[in-house]
């Protein structure tokens, strides 16, 4: 395996109240490699997002990294002062919104807002801009390129804004993209297309992708691993196939069970009772035991850590190889 790209120790985030504090990601720890897509799925209100937004910088006040460590290959960016992260968003790191019409500005032409993105990270003048700009929409696919690049953002359908914001994304030619939902609001076909737009990315540019979700359909086609996040933390972490084949938490067996197969019929999915915890009330021990059927008296007592299995890691106390 080469060097991981991105990695992820400890990550601690918190949200100062007046007498107390909420710990909105507790703990959380993993790497991505380039080329790789690792997907973050989970339940509203699991941290995907606030994971994202932690890694490039844009966690909204009074929210702040209270401790752990982010490291980009050999640089550790969550202690960099605001102009040094402001210089490396887009150049090292981009992201890639749900909402592409909350990230382009819908007076500027797509060319102005390009050019404007590729000047600002690479030293080209704007005839070379215009070129590369060009160059970009025809590899994210948006058919002549070199005419739709003069219209306004209002003249794209969902998903070709989708494409302009991932050659946005690309115009700096960056080590690694955050993806935050970015097949939410469009129908299925598009959606298949756009994840095929971002795998051609990884596989031609070696671009790092982390992919936050809540479809384990788009997890399953995109994806080469997948951390799975429960209240904060992360419950499992492993390859893709073995996570929707063989999972062993007992939150992702019911997340996996809750989706319809093709394959097999049955009376009834999984449900799984309950609901996510608020941070003001995660319980002791493992997050998830109020809505597990598998619980044992430990599972109430003490937080298990991820734990080294054949098929991945797990956070679970079936797992630790002492537990009867």
């Amino acid at each position: 395996m080469t060097e991981a790209l991105l990695s992820v120790r400890d990550l601690v985030v918190e949200f100062p109240k007046r007498k107390t504090k909420l710990t909105a990601l507790d703990k959380v720890s993993f790497d991505i490699h380039p080329g790789e897509i690792l997907g973050m799925v989970g339940e509203s209100g699991a941290g995907k997002s606030l994971t994202g937004a932690a890694i490039i910088g844009l966690l909204e006040p009074p929210g702040h990294v209270a401790s752990g460590e982010i490291w980009l290959k050999d640089q550790r960016i969550d202690q960099l002062p605001y102009e040094q992260m402001r210089r490396l968003r887009g150049k090292r790191i981009a992201m890639i919104f749900q909402d592409p019409l909350t990230s382009l500005n819908p007076i500027l032409t797509i060319a102005d807002q390009l050019i404007e993105t590729i000047q600002t990270h690479l030293p080209l003048n704007d005839k070379d801009a215009r070129a590369r700009a060009i160059q970009l929409l025809d590899e994210v696919g948006i058919p002549a390129a070199s005419k739709r690049i003069d219209d306004y953002p209002h003249q794209f359908s969902g998903g070709m804004r989708q494409r302009v914001v991932i050659a946005l994304a690309l115009a700096g030619e960056p080590e690694l993209i955050i993806a935050d939902e970015p097949t939410t609001a469009l129908d299925v076909s598009v959606q298949a297309q756009i994840i095929d737009v971002l795998k051609r990315m990884c596989h031609e540019h070696k671009t790092a992708v982390m992919l936050v979700t809540h479809d384990m359909g788009v997890i399953a086609e995109a994806c080469d691993r997948v951390a799975v996040m429960y209240a904060g933390r992360i419950a499992e972490i492993g390859e893709v196939r073995q996570i929707v084949k063989h999972p062993q938490h007992p939150y992702t067996q019911g997340l996996m069970g809750s989706i319809p197969s093709i394959a097999e019929r049955v009376d009834r999915l999984t449900q799984i009772p309950g609901s996510m915890p608020r941070l003001d009330a995660i319980p002791s021990g493992c997050a998830f035991n109020p809505r597990c059927t598998q619980k044992i008296a430990r599972c109430t007592q003490d937080r298990p850590e991820l734990i080294a299995t054949e098929l991945g890691r797990v956070s679970c106390w079936l797992y630790d190889g002492e537990t009867p």
